[in-house]
């Protein structure tokens, strides 16, 4: 495809998150505090959508604040994984801030963009440290990325969407025929076990 390639950091804010200390300090159980976002609060969705845990506002401060629709990512350990933010909160700096300040992607095909094995790879060779590895701002902003239409864009998403759905239904259909097999062999060897 002929797409515009242009780099993240042309059309995205990156930065990176940061963590009030002692963070303790900061943690409220008040209903009302400002969501702090952690990989904790993560699961196999492509949203974030709800935290653990809260912080006063002087914590606000000291960290760095993002917005619902603004995209994650996690910059060390299980480095490289976007997500999309359904909630507004404070991040800590195990998390890049992707902020398309410009609308110039649809949300879920920047996600699918970026969790592709080929843009995980890019990140991969990019990521520097020892055992662990970790992302920066600056190697973030440098990775290209295609910006079709929007309506390209969407189309794409759409149709990943589907193919993700396919996937999620047949690792379920797995599962229950997984559960099946070992509740059989549960059945026939607690038989064997009643006959000697």
């Amino acid at each position: 495809m002929n797409w515009p390639v242009k780099k993240i950091g042309e059309v995205c804010i990156v930065e990176r998150g940061s963590s009030p200390r002692p963070i303790d300090k900061y943690i409220t159980d008040d209903p009302n505090g400002i969501n702090w976002i952690k990989i904790g609060d993560t699961d196999e969705s492509m949203y974030i959508t709800s935290t653990a845990q809260k912080i006063i506002s002087e914590g606000m401060k000291k960290s760095r604040y993002v917005k619902a629709g603004d995209f994650l990512l996690s910059n060390s350990m299980s480095f490289g994984r976007p997500y999309i933010l359904k909630i507004d909160g404070c991040i800590h700096d195990g998390w890049l801030l992707l902020r398309d300040k410009n609308e110039v992607f649809d949300k879920k095909f920047l996600y699918y963009y970026i969790s592709s094995p080929t843009t995980y790879e890019k990140l991969r060779q990019l990521a520097v440290g020892g055992v662990v590895n970790n992302l920066n701002s600056e190697l973030v902003r440098n990775v290209e990325v295609p910006i079709p239409s929007f309506e390209e864009q969407r189309a794409v998403s759409d149709k990943l969407d589907c193919i993700s759905g396919l996937i999620h239904k047949r690792n379920q259909q797995l599962t229950k025929m997984d559960e099946l097999v070992k509740s059989r062999f549960v059945e026939l060897f607690g038989a064997l076990d009643a006959n000697p």
